[in-house]
């Protein structure tokens, strides 16, 4: 089977490996181009173009995949299946319909709930119990297609968006790899989606960061896990970002002040801050230009006085 695959982030790397690894005949990785990144701004290759060298792969970076003179290297080469994974442009036909056995996609979620670019963040904020990885046929929708295998797993209450996010990587990879096998063999059985069923994953934006400390205890919770390791929940403590990066439901009365509001800072209780419905427990916090730190190790450096509310933006 000659194979093209696309793909960008951490996340399509076990994918690229598992295809490589299973002898199936790579003529090339496309994959983003290289941008600059972190404090310094420097290029950065890709996590797939990385790999892709260390495998020895040829590795093409156009800056759009629907310029001409790209898709004529694609006829070229001429694949007889396309494999993408978190590549980060959208098809189109020209590509969508170039090799013999399409184009397949390794999608994180339970399709056809959570289309869309971030399935992995949107189902831990949303507090699911399980997602998944799905094989699709793809056609010219936003993860429409037809499926051709499909795995669950389960989300556990302490999992991050990071711990998913590696979980499914390899199961995406592992899963990819037969999907290919029975469309090389002519055991595929595709499955169309139920629209009905479906829905969205929006891209995350900088509002979807922000803690609304008025909410429920569980759904301020899920959102700081569905942003760790990243881009990460956050408020506001004297005009500075504060990122939370672990909380836990604390003991005691429900509700004892106002939502935001500090009511102990000491190193015997830790840092407690009223929600919604009930007291939460800063475990792992950030205040910006520093590095995260456990709670305690955050009170050795940082004067917090309750009493004090924290906020910033307003939310939802």
């Amino acid at each position: 089977m000659r194979v093209v695959f696309m793909g960008t982030p951490d996340f399509a790397v076990p994918s690229l490996k598992e295809i490589v690894n299973a002898g199936f005949d790579v003529l090339a990785v496309i994959t983003q181009p290289d941008r600059p990144g972190g404090r310094g701004k420097k290029i950065r290759k890709t996590p797939v173009k990385l790999a892709a060298e260390e495998l020895g792969l040829q590795v093409l970076q156009p800056a759009k995949v629907r310029e001409p003179d790209f898709i004529n290297e694609l006829r070229r080469l001429n694949p007889e299946i396309i494999i993408v994974a978190a590549f980060g442009q959208l098809l189109p036909s020209g590509i969508l319909d170039l090799p013999r056995y399409g184009c397949i996609n390794v999608h994180a979620s339970l399709l056809p709930a959570y289309r869309g670019a971030a399935p992995i963040h949107r189902a831990v904020i949303n507090g699911e119990q399980q997602t998944g990885v799905t094989i699709m046929q793809m056609d010219a929708g936003l993860d429409t297609g037809d499926m051709l295998l499909q795995e669950k797993i389960i989300i556990g209450p302490e999992d991050t968006v990071g711990s998913v996010h590696d979980r499914l990587a390899l199961l995406g990879g592992r899963l990819l790899v037969k999907a290919v096998e029975l469309i090389q063999t002519g055991r595929a059985e595709p499955v169309p989606q139920d629209d009905a069923r479906s829905s969205y994953a929006a891209m995350l934006k900088r509002e979807d960061e922000i803690i609304c400390w008025a909410e429920d205890v569980e759904v301020i919770k899920n959102r700081v896990r569905g942003l760790n390791p990243w881009p990460g929940a956050r408020t506001e403590l004297g005009g500075k970002v504060l990122k939370i990066w672990r909380v836990a439901l604390a003991d005691g009365p429900a509700v004892k002040g106002k939502p935001g509001q500090v009511l102990e800072a000491s190193a015997g209780r830790g840092i407690l801050v009223q929600a919604g419905n009930a007291v939460l427990s800063l475990e792992e916090l950030q205040l910006q230009g520093r590095k995260s730190m456990r709670a305690a190790d955050f009170l050795r450096g940082n004067a917090l006085t309750p009493g004090i509310i924290l906020g910033g933006p307003p939310c939802g």
